[in-house]
């Protein structure tokens, strides 16, 4: 959500939420004050504290409006995308876009201090993701792009896993590797391994395209 969209809002509570996560996703979370979202709104901390008791009140709403937001641009590429292949380079260019404003240490964040929010992360992982995925994962089936001896449930879940993967410090430090870079090196692998013959032919002219975008 860009700064003009939340300055546009008129709910007060929805604005501090909004934009204070543009400061965890700038920052991390745990870095991040109550003094410096109050300055960052220019509003006093009485003002906040009228709305939010503590900092993890405003984590949780704010991850929750995002989760939403982010399923909102989901259901548009999932609507508009032509087949399955597609719909996941239309996601693909969704999750660059996201990943680039986010500091690695979000995800950890979340986990380690702010369970409740965090628990907003699972459940939109183990019900919306995991639902939208076996969806494309038939579609790229019925569609003679992916293969049909695919174990669909399985596959669902690796894909959780590896969106997950980025954000574990221990496998991809963050001084080393480049949180786009992994997202997109195990969403291309992933791609790659469900592909037929039809279908990988279909992923290297969209890449070739994108590529020259």
């Amino acid at each position: 959500m860009s700064t003009s969209e939340i300055e546009e809002r008129t709910d007060p509570k929805q604005k501090i939420s909004c934009t204070a996560f543009q400061l965890f996703c700038q920052r991390g979370i745990k870095s991040v004050s109550m003094d410096d979202i109050a300055q960052f709104l220019a509003m006093s901390k009485k003002t906040i504290y009228k709305w939010f008791e503590n900092k993890n009140e405003i984590v949780v709403a704010s991850t929750g409006a995002y989760l939403q937001d982010m399923q909102q641009r989901c259901e548009v590429h999932f609507q508009d995308s032509a087949n399955a292949i597609e719909e996941l380079f239309n996601i693909m260019a969704m999750t660059r876009e996201l990943f680039n404003q986010f500091h690695p240490s979000v995800f950890h964040d979340l986990q380690k201090y702010h369970p409740e929010a965090f628990k907003l992360w699972m459940q939109h992982r183990d019900d919306y993701m995991f639902e939208k995925i076996k969806l494309n994962l038939l579609r790229g089936i019925r569609e003679g792009l992916y293969r049909k001896d695919l174990d669909v449930e399985v596959m669902a879940k690796v894909r959780l896993v590896q969106v997950e993967l980025p954000f574990n410090p221990v496998l991809f430090p963050p001084h080393k590797y480049d949180l786009k870079r992994v997202q997109m090196a195990t969403l291309e692998h992933y791609m790659l391994g469900l592909a037929t013959l039809k279908g990988h032919k279909m992923i290297n002219e969209l890449k070739q395209i994108k590529e020259e975008e």
